[in-house]
């Protein structure tokens, strides 16, 4: 039995005994953090809301505890996905601290991270450096420069930079956090497994595959040390190292490690979970790249369904979508289908991405290539020229995808 488990039963036996309502608030609180901790969000935001529920009738509104609830209930809000509901608990539970603490306290660094982290998965990039740089100029007056809370700020600082396809500075501020975890953490402990992934993935959008399979078996290892063999954060290494294996073309290890992580995300996330839509998403490209067309647009169907029940209409991850379902039609010689949703994607691309990130690269190659093979060559060009310039802005020199940008807009000269 795992201690989760223990503890879970202990909890449940003082719950039982417990006959005083206001006297439970702790054990729901208890059991809301087991429950979070074994990756079962929706139980773990039941308990939370029961422990918000009993302190709202004895407690004024300002009162510490009810942030400290806001926050735990945002966490949670945030793993499943939930953005919106998330940040709106964030903003209720920063509002508290704001009149209770001094204004460079530690505790409201922390916050402003956590935002920065609800609106990098929103796509509002801008909005999440901004929030980030409030809470490094809190943490860096209020802490020492190895202190363990800069690890997680640091991380929240790289995953935005990795967004915007800023790899060189993902790299920097994932390897500042590591530094500090490996002086303060076990070599066991799951947040290092976290740095190992955030590296993983900069590294595989490098093309350094090596070390990107590296860094991501490194995290692997720590989370089947740590964590319960069905916990969403081992799915999500089985993802990124199918991420890997599928830039490598090893499209039957990509599938089989894309399969391991949609099983685990069924078991433990609500159906309509952002991240259950990037595992069908991605296992639609391999069934693609295998020739499986049927099987690749069902999957791309499903990720689809569920991204625009949740995310807003210009999310990046929508247009993800709509590229990767022009990709199946385009392998299927439907090239009027195929453009339509390559266009549909590039209009959300920009929107939401800054000029230079290489999705918008990736859709001005697609529609060219589907120019090119409908016989407007002109057209090809000039989107092949956008691709090349793209990429040359965003991508080292010696990356395959920029390589292969350039053969294409070479080879479409000699037709003009």
């Amino acid at each position: 039995m795992s201690q989760f488990n223990k503890a879970q039963e202990i909890y449940e036996v003082l719950l039982h005994q417990t006959k005083n309502e206001s006297d439970k608030t702790p054990i729901y609180y208890q059991l809301g953090r087991i429950k979070y901790s074994q990756g079962e969000y929706s139980e773990a935001l039941s308990f939370y809301e029961k422990t918000l529920a009993i302190k709202q009738q004895s407690l004024p509104s300002e009162y510490p505890d009810l942030g400290d609830s806001y926050n735990r209930i945002c966490i949670v809000y945030s793993s499943m996905g939930d953005d919106p509901k998330a940040l709106s608990y964030y903003e209720k539970a920063l509002a508290i601290k704001q009149q209770l603490l001094p204004s460079n306290h530690p505790d409201l660094g922390d916050f402003y991270n956590n935002i920065g982290m609800v609106y990098d998965d929103m796509g509002d990039y801008p909005k999440a450096l901004l929030s980030h740089e409030k809470a490094l100029a809190i943490l860096q007056q209020s802490l020492p420069s190895n202190h363990p809370n800069f690890t997680s700020l640091y991380m929240g600082i790289a995953n935005v930079y990795y967004s915007m396809a800023d790899y060189p500075k993902a790299l920097s501020y994932y390897e500042k956090g590591l530094v500090i975890q490996q002086q303060s953490l076990s070599s066991n402990h799951p947040d290092l497994a976290s740095s190992y992934m955030g590296i993983g993935n900069v590294y595989r959008s490098m093309g350094d595959y090596p070390k990107a399979l590296s860094s991501h078996e490194n995290a692997l290892v720590i989370k089947q040390q740590s964590l319960p063999s069905d916990h969403p954060s081992l799915g999500a290494s089985y993802y990124n190292i199918g991420m890997v294996y599928d830039s490598m073309n090893d499209y039957p290890k990509a599938l089989s490690y894309y399969e391991k992580d949609l099983a685990i995300l069924q078991q433990s996330l609500p159906s309509n979970h952002p991240d259950l839509a990037m595992s069908y998403n991605n296992i639609g490209n391999v069934y693609r790249s295998m020739g499986d067309y049927s099987k690749a647009l069902s999957s791309h169907e499903n990720a689809l369904t569920i991204r625009q029940q949740i995310l807003p209409s210009n999310h990046p991850d929508l247009a993800t979508s709509y590229n990767s379902i022009g990709s199946v039609y385009y392998s299927m010689s439907d090239y009027s289908k195929a453009l339509s949703y390559y266009e549909k994607a590039l209009a959300i691309r920009q929107q939401s991405l800054p000029s230079t990130h290489p999705d918008l690269g990736a859709s001005y190659n697609n529609i060219g290539v589907v120019f090119e093979n409908m016989g407007n060559y002109s057209k090809a060009d000039s989107f092949y020229e956008r691709a090349v310039q793209n990429g040359q802005q965003s991508l080292p020199p010696n990356h395959p995808t920029l390589q292969q940008r350039t053969k294409n807009l070479e080879n479409i000269k000699k037709k003009l």
